[in-house]
C-alpha cells in the first residue's frame, strides 16, 4: 500500500513538520489549497491549487482519501469524510480523529455554531504552542509507521 499525506494547506501551521516526517519516511505529500502556497522543491512534495469555491479543497482531499492516506486537517467535517473513505486523520495539534471520536466532535461543532449564531461571544481556539507541534510530530510519525505496516485506521 502506498502511503501519502494529504494536507489541508490553507491554514495548516505544521507544514514544515509534515515535510520532515515525510522525508524521513520517504512518503509523498500533497498540499491542497485555494491559493498558491510555497513548498520546498522536493520530489516527494507536490501542490494542488483548487478553485476558490466553497469547500473545493475539502472536496479534492475527500475524493483522494482512501486507505493508505493520512489527512491533516482541523476541519471536522472533512475529517469525517476522510475517515469514511478509510484514511487516517490528524488535527494539526496531533489529535487523531477516529470513527469513535468524530461523532462527538461533529456534535460539539454544531453546538458551538448554534451558540455563535445566537450571539454568544465565544473565545477561539487556544494559541498554537510548541507542545502542540511536538505532539503533532509524534502523532504523524506513529501514523505513518502504522499505515506502512498495513494497520487499519
Amino acid at each position: 500500500m502506498s502511503v501519502r499525506i494529504l494536507v489541508d494547506g490553507d491554514a495548516c501551521p505544521v507544514k514544515e513538520e509534515i515535510y520532515k516526517v515525510a522525508w524521513r519516511h520517504e512518503v509523498a505529500v500533497v498540499v491542497v489549497s485555494n491559493q498558491h502556497l510555497r513548498i520546498p522543491a522536493h520530489p516527494l512534495l507536490s501542490r494542488v491549487v483548487v478553485s476558490d469555491g466553497f469547500d473545493a479543497a475539502d472536496d479534492w482531499i475527500a475524493e483522494q482519501s482512501a486507505p493508505g492516506a493520512i489527512v491533516i486537517t482541523a476541519d471536522i467535517l472533512l475529517a469525517d469524510r476522510a475517515l469514511k473513505a478509510g484514511a487516517r486523520v490528524l488535527s494539526p495539534t496531533g489529535k487523531p480523529f477516529t470513527t469513535s471520536s468524530i461523532g462527538g466532535a461533529i456534535a460539539t461543532r454544531a453546538i458551538m455554531a448554534d451558540l455563535r449564531a445566537g450571539g454568544d461571544q465565544l473565545g477561539g481556539p487556544k494559541p498554537f504552542a510548541a507542545t502542540d507541534r511536538s505532539r503533532f510530530l509524534q502523532a504523524l510519525d506513529t501514523a505513518v509507521v502504522a499505515v506502512k505496516r498495513g494497520q487499519q485506521a
